[in-house]
């Protein structure tokens, strides 16, 4: 049995792993028309992301999981619960802090086509951030030739404009964006559903390399869990605002226990047409079993 004292230490550990912590998360929107009431989108959400963790949030469209992104990175008021980050409260964290938090707080977005700037050229869409944040000229060029290689992107796209990049090259900016000013966290928000399958797997070995020798952290928002399940450690799952299922994300993944999860993996394209038929007739019957 474990000792007080050990017991202790175990808590302070777990406690100095954890990186971000969201606890009892509620996020409602205006409701359309005069007088309407309000939508509640999050209903008392619950998350941990160790650091250097991937931590995989899924559900479908319209379940909630951008807008804890979205809430993580403050882009949308919080009704009621905390969001911790690194033991600092952030959820009621003032512009002039959150701006200070975007050194170790970042994002990549779904679509590589709008979200970069078309009229800047790639040097400047890299180095906005870093001269937003006091770093001199020189030093952001520097940094910016750093970021082309690390997303194995050439010297001279530093010139070139967004149109002049494929998507996956554009997604490849994005993440140079993002890794920017060094940050600890990156809310990876379906950062290749629009992309096709080879790129795909291109920009997720690309993350998964740059975690690895950088020891960043991500919050990987996608409705695809075949995507989540090699790219996550442990695995959320999210439906109509609430998180049914957690855990190791090879288990999440292959042997879910929450019929909604079920349901999703149920959804996952498979190459045999007789696999896909059957999996589309079970996942028909088990979306009827699903709670209201």
């Amino acid at each position: 049995m474990m000792t007080t004292a050990e017991a202790g230490a175990a808590s302070r550990q777990a406690t100095e792993e954890t990186l971000l912590t969201v606890r009892d998360l509620h996020v409602s929107f205006p409701g359309k028309g005069w007088r309407a009431a309000r939508t509640e989108v999050l209903k008392g959400v619950d998350l941990d992301i160790r650091h250097g963790e991937t931590v995989g949030l899924v559900g479908e469209s319209g379940s909630g999981k951008t807008t804890i992104g979205r809430a993580i990175l403050g882009l949308v008021p919080v009704a009621s619960g905390t969001i911790t980050f690194d033991g600092e409260r952030i959820d009621t964290a003032s512009t002039a802090r959150r701006r200070a938090l975007s050194r170790d707080l970042q994002v990549i977005f779904q679509d590589p086509y709008t979200s970069l700037n078309p009229s800047l050229t790639i040097g400047d869409i890299l180095a906005e951030p870093l001269l937003g944040q006091g770093i001199d000229a020189r030093e952001a060029r520097s940094r910016v030739g750093d970021l082309l290689d690390r997303v194995h992107l050439p010297a001279d796209a530093a010139g070139r404009l967004p149109r002049e990049f494929s998507g996956g090259q554009r997604q490849r900016v994005a993440i140079a964006r993002a890794l920017a000013l060094r940050p600890r966290l990156v809310v990876c928000d379906e950062p290749v559903s629009a992309l096709d399958l080879t790129t795909q797997r291109t920009v997720l070995d690309l993350l998964l390399e740059i975690q690895a020798d950088t020891g960043v952290s991500y919050l990987f928002v996608s409705h695809d869990l075949s995507v989540v399940r090699c790219m996550s450690h442990r695995v959320a799952v999210i439906h109509r605002g609430e998180i049914v299922e957690t855990g190791d994300a090879e288990q999440v993944t292959t042997a879910p226990r929450h019929p909604y999860t079920r349901t999703l993996l149920l959804s996952a394209p498979v190459a045999d047409v007789a696999e896909q038929r059957r999996r589309r007739e079970q996942r028909t019957a088990s979306a009827g079993q699903l709670p209201g």
